[in-house]
């Protein structure tokens, strides 16, 4: 077991220092200091735009420098108690310490792929989109359950979500729905989930309990700021106001403010309903837009996303990321990475961490080949 224990903290050591030579360790320490000491000017906020800056740096350096100290004091004390533990002949605090250790090494893996969000948008809010396929109500009620899981994720993270626009089936689930998950490097995280996604179940609107394939698409992309300058001609641009379609509830308004904007040379169309003040929507899908069209670039500049057009093509064989089995077995398979679990409940029900570490660590490591669909 002490060799079992030892290789732990190693694993535990060798992320700390991916983390300090990430954070450029001594200088974060000295920028830190200065930023504290500028936060106390009682001029800063004289500026406002530049004191929220300043802020955002301080906050986000704050809190990578706390969780590598965090990760060090409590591999010091786990590593205490268990040796305090085998030389008092104490088995439980032997086991619960291993047990905190096994925890604090994932934790600091999990940190360690997170410094690696290093893109320009990473860090940013972001749009998630999901589309129904082919098939009616089967595939419009998996695009809902999509929806669901990622709103699950959100909330397990303390992520803020926003439910922007949504147009309704006609018997059940959705046709497309578009959300905003607000919270630190929710585009770094949730960008690798572009993509089709592909289930398999015995459908619950057969009445002769068939096994049903749907196919649903996921389109993810960042919120940005001011500071991003995207230029958009509105001569290029088709605004159309319509009455909100979506099911109701606290989701949407069922006001004629809902806003769609269509973008004629790319066909970017985006749509918001989420308020009912028109003004506001307006505002919200230029911001969509700007959004998309700065995505676009980002892929074009990078080559790592998947082409624009991916998002206009047919929903389904060919293009799915992730393949959801619920019939005849359970398993849930990302089709990029080769990762697997047979827990798809726990994977509806928004448990996607292993999913978005495999393809972000893929994706840094070179991009994320594709697979052959086999089932």
């Amino acid at each position: 077991m002490r060799a079992e224990i030892e290789a732990i903290a190693n694993d535990i050591n060798q992320s700390l220092e991916l983390l300090r030579r990430h954070l450029d360790w001594d200088n974060a320490l000295r920028r830190l200091d200065e930023l504290n000491a500028r936060s106390e000017n009682p001029d800063l906020w004289n500026d406002a735009a530049a004191a929220q800056k300043l802020m955002r740096e301080r906050t986000h350096l704050e809190q990578s420098v706390s969780t590598v100290r965090s990760i060090e004091r409590d591999r010091d004390d786990f590593l205490g108690l268990i040796e305090l533990g085998e030389m008092e002949d104490d088995q439980t605090v032997v086991v619960d310490a291993e047990e905190g250790l096994r925890a604090l090494r994932e934790r600091a893996g999990k940190m360690e792929l997170e410094s690696l969000l290093s893109d320009e948008a990473d860090s940013n809010d972001c749009y998630i989109e999901v589309h129904a396929g082919a098939g009616g109500t089967e595939a419009q009620d998996w695009a809902e359950i999509l929806l669901r899981m990622y709103m699950r994720w959100a909330e397990q993270h303390g992520y803020k979500v926003v439910w922007l626009e949504e147009n309704a089936g006609e018997e059940a689930g959705l046709k497309s729905a578009t959300l905003q998950i607000t919270g630190h490097n929710a585009y770094g995280w949730l960008k690798t989930e572009s993509g089709v996604h592909r289930l398999v179940r015995i459908s619950p609107f057969d009445s002769a309990a068939r096994r049903h394939t749907s196919f649903s698409s996921v389109w993810v992309y960042p919120v940005i700021d001011d500071s991003i300058d995207i230029q958009i001609n509105e001569s290029d641009c088709r605004i159309d106001t319509f009455r909100a379609s979506g099911a109701g509830g606290q989701h949407i308004n069922k006001t004629d403010s809902a806003i769609r904007i269509t973008h004629i040379p790319t066909g970017i169309v985006v749509s918001c309903q989420a308020d009912r003040s028109q003004h506001r929507n307006r505002a919200m899908a230029w911001d969509m837009l700007r959004a998309r069209m700065y995505e676009a670039e980002l892929q074009k500049r990078e080559a790592v996303a998947q082409a624009e057009a991916d998002a206009k093509t047919e929903i389904g064989w060919g293009r799915q990321i992730r393949s959801y089995v619920l019939q005849p077995y359970q398993m849930v398979k990302d089709l990029r990475t080769g990762v697997e679990t047979s827990d798809t409940q726990g994977v509806l029900d928004g448990d996607l961490d292993p999913f978005m570490a495999a393809s972000l660590a893929a994706r840094i490591q070179g991009g994320v080949g594709g697979q052959t669909e086999t089932e």
